[in-house]
């Protein structure tokens, strides 16, 4: 099948609704979205990070966007009502595994219960692609030497996992229940670990390693020998764009879908870590090898034949370049250049590879 990518022509003028937009993958899509012409609503908590790339690249001028808690289902029934979107990209949860350990009950509550709410407010919707983001770690892992495929058994040692592998129960209901009797074709996108510019969350590898070497800090490693499949953000939301394109006239490829590296390119965060040293030219690192704290997975790899086969979607960004681009965004951004433009550099650049 001939490698698929990003549709300019499909995107211009389609009605858009992104949940998540203030975060940091959501910020990215809403860019890319915007730069193919779509016309973008945006449902999302104020970002809760300082600094933070919907401010720094000031998405809110790029949609009708709207801070709103998908808890809340009256008021998010509400504005999906009004904005009529004809695709969905629910990105909108709780994303942090350590943070979902200090407070697991709002983490099923955002995470489940706001998933759910957004499914139903879909009901009767004039949506045709609903594309649902959980996350590489909806699997049971038993840390087998092979990577995962989208019918393996769904589970969660911590909150985070378990509430994403509970989403996807709660989307399977909802699409035989309700979507395919609507036409409406539903799928969820399993990404791994994403790098890229303008990530400040708490507990993530190059997040952590950027605020410690910016303050002339050792940055301390908690668990070196873990290995998780690594990509640039761009990565898998070319593959989510390219997936709802593919929905729009083949509901029968409704389904869930793994967006990750090749599978040799999962590597240790020892192995990013160094890498990461190398582009940024300094910056000291401490590796403890202690197990302290809640439980993380040692080994998590995707099989991502499906995408492949069904879909067309090939990884395009090496591990080597994804990092080197990450840490030359971070400098540049600390170095007073202007963020949209980094940002769309980087679109630019993959865009100009596919």
């Amino acid at each position: 099948m001939t490698a698929a990518k990003p549709d300019c022509a499909f995107w211009r003028g389609k009605r858009v609704l992104i949940t998540g937009h203030s975060g940091f993958k959501g910020a990215w899509l809403t860019l890319w979205l915007s730069r193919m012409g779509a016309k973008i609503t945006g449902i999302s908590l104020p970002p809760n990070t300082a600094p933070n790339l919907f401010e720094l690249a000031d998405i809110a001028v790029l949609c009708n966007s709207h801070f709103c808690d998908i808890r809340d289902a009256a008021v998010l029934a509400d504005r999906i009502r009004i904005a009529e979107p004809e695709v969905v990209f629910h990105l909108a949860a709780q994303p942090l595994v350590r943070a979902s350990y200090r407070a697991p009950l709002e983490t099923f509550s955002v995470n489940i219960m706001g998933t759910a709410n957004v499914l139903d407010a879909l009901r009767g919707s004039p949506v045709q692609v609903a594309m649902m983001i959980t996350t590489d770690k909806v699997y049971r892992n038993n840390e087998r030497p092979w990577p995962y495929r989208e019918d393996d058994a769904l589970g969660g040692h911590d909150p985070y996992s378990a509430s994403k592998a509970a989403c996807e129960i709660v989307l399977d209901s909802y699409h035989k229940a309700f979507f395919v009797e609507q036409g409406v074709a539903v799928a969820s996108a399993r990404a791994g670990n994403v790098i890229g510019g303008g990530d400040w969350s708490e507990d993530r590898l190059i997040p952590d390693a950027v605020r410690a070497w910016q303050a002339s800090k050792v940055l301390h490693i908690r668990r070196p020998d873990a290995v998780r499949p690594w990509q640039h953000v761009l990565e898998p939301l070319a593959g989510y764009l390219v997936l709802a394109q593919q929905l729009w006239d083949h509901a029968e490829l409704a389904g869930a879908y793994n967006f990750g590296p090749p599978t040799h390119e999962a590597v240790s965060v020892r192995e990013v870590i160094e890498l990461a040293q190398a582009a940024y030219g300094n910056g000291e690192v401490q590796h403890s090898d202690s197990s302290e704290g809640p439980h993380e997975a040692g080994r998590l790899v995707l099989e991502i034949a499906k995408a492949k086969q069904l879909l067309g979607v090939q990884p395009r960004m090496p591990l080597t370049e994804a990092v080197q681009r990450t840490m030359a965004w971070y400098k540049a951004q600390c170095g007073g250049a202007d963020v949209r433009r980094l940002c769309e550099e980087d679109i630019a650049a993959y865009e100009a590879a596919l």
